[in-house]
């Protein structure tokens, strides 16, 4: 906006000062030749008196070098042939230096008025002027080129430079103008920024324009509105968190009674998880201050390693449903730019949506796939597949079903995308869904949706077949 203005008050100036310096300029020149002009016609003028007196050659010989344009060789006197009647056609005796041509003389006589004639070097005045017999004689005055032109030179670098300073002036009071509609903007927009980074005491000082007040005026609302917002959600979370509290602690006394056994350890280990789970959603709601700085990369986790402990919860209830299970890529350690906690609920979030979405006895299998730039987790079962996989991957999207509350897939596509990577849906070589998590390795995001690293042939995401499956 600033260049902007400055380019719009430069081409105003300058077109403004075309407009008068140009024709002012032509003026000028026109009065510098007036006045020579003028001039010329008052010196020749002083030869009349003598030519009406006398036209003897030496009188008029002293009367031409006693002038100072006669001493220059400027000034000459044409006097007609003959005293007869009708000779003032022809001419006569010459007195003084003549640039003239004889046409430019017998036009002056016929038009019996003074003429203007242009020589080499300048221009001749042609001044009639009656003589003692009666007759016409023709005063031959020479104006130089310099002496018409002289101070227009001078007029026109005054006008150029009035020009430029006029130019110079509209365009520094253009910039101060710019500074300060811009800067409050670029204040606006550097708020605007901050606040996108989780900075969320960014504020603007409502300075500037009218305009640019208001602006910052809503902006500083809005900002307190979104502290408000996130004061309250963060509130809510915790007090919705801290309700668990009491069910829970009902939960693990009554598995305290359940006895010993593999099902028995593992509903204590979930019960615990859980309460975990949920006394780190009340720490985190109850920070004093938001996060407002990047968060300090984590150390990652083995993928391998993860997938193994899953599948051995998971295991279990799988039996009991007498579900098939299958297991692939897990033999050799896998690191992951990805936090542990993050893995195990993304993991445990698409394995649930397997035993809760698919009948019982529904095969499933999970590869952990090593590429050079990322790692795969492939999920697939033998169910239905879902209708639409674009809609499941929107967040809270639930289809109405029951204890769906469409969170899951959307905590498994914040954790690949934190990587740079993301979450698609297919269609399983074992008949119904596959999801497909692509964890980067490097920070760049799959370009094409290809599948480094994967075995077997897989259907483009998208292209799964109708089912009851849907996202929790």
């Amino acid at each position: 906006m600033r260049w902007a203005l400055v380019k719009v008050s430069l081409a105003v100036t300058a077109m403004v000062v075309v407009a008068f310096a140009v024709p002012l300029g032509l003026v000028v020149k026109e009065m510098a030749r007036d006045r020579a002009f003028s001039n010329a016609e008052r010196r020749a003028a002083g030869l009349a008196p003598v030519l009406a007196i006398t036209t003897d050659r030496e009188q008029l010989d002293r009367a031409v070098a006693t002038t100072d344009d006669g001493a220059e060789g400027r000034l000459a006197v044409h006097l007609p042939s003959s005293a007869e009647p009708g000779a003032e056609g022809a001419d006569g005796v010459e007195i003084g230096t003549r640039r003239a041509t004889g046409k430019d003389l017998a036009t002056t006589r016929s038009l019996g008025r003074a003429t203007i004639a242009e020589v080499p070097g300048g221009f001749v005045l042609l001044q009639p002027t009656a003589v003692s017999s009666g007759q016409v004689a023709i005063v031959e005055l020479f104006v130089p080129e310099s002496e018409v032109t002289n101070g227009v030179a001078t007029a026109w670098l005054v006008l150029a430079g009035v020009g430029n300073a006029l130019i110079v002036g509209s365009v520094a009071v253009a910039d101060r103008l710019g500074v300060r509609m811009v800067r409050p903007a670029q204040r606006l927009a550097r708020a605007a920024h901050e606040l996108g980074e989780g900075k969320l005491g960014a504020r603007v000082p409502e300075e500037g324009p009218p305009e640019l007040r208001s602006a910052a005026t809503a902006f500083n609302s809005m900002a307190d509105q979104v502290v408000q917002l996130l004061a309250n959600e963060r509130e809510l979370a915790a007090d919705l968190s801290h309700r668990l509290r009491t069910p829970l602690t009902v939960l693990r006394l009554n598995t305290a009674s359940l006895g010993s056994g593999p099902a028995a350890e593992q509903t204590r280990a979930a019960v615990e998880q859980l309460e975990r789970e949920v006394d780190t959603i009340i720490r985190t709601a109850r920070e004093a201050k938001p996060q407002t700085q990047p968060t300090v990369p984590l150390a990652g986790c083995d993928a391998s390693e993860v997938v193994r402990e899953r599948m051995d919860f998971w295991s279990a209830l799988a039996e009991d449903e007498d579900r098939t299970v299958r297991v692939a890529g897990v033999e050799r350690p896998v690191r992951i730019p990805v936090a542990r906690p993050e893995l195990v609920a993304a993991l445990d979030a698409l394995l649930g949506n397997v035993f809760r979405h698919t009948p019982v006895g529904t095969a499933f299998s999970v590869d952990l796939h090593n590429g050079d730039d990322a790692v795969i987790i492939l999920v697939s079962d033998a169910g239905s597949g879902i209708a639409d996989p674009a809609a499941a991957l929107v967040r809270g999207n639930s289809s109405g079903r029951d204890g769906s509350t469409g969170l899951g897939l959307d905590i498994v596509r914040r954790m690949a995308e934190s990587t740079g990577g993301d979450v698609r849906i297919g269609h399983s070589v074992l008949g119904g869904t596959e999801v497909r998590i692509w964890i980067g390795l490097d920070g760049r995001r799959p370009v094409g949706g290809g599948r480094r690293g994967r075995r077997g042939r897989r259907a483009e995401p998208g292209a799964g077949r109708r089912g009851r499956r849907q996202k929790v």
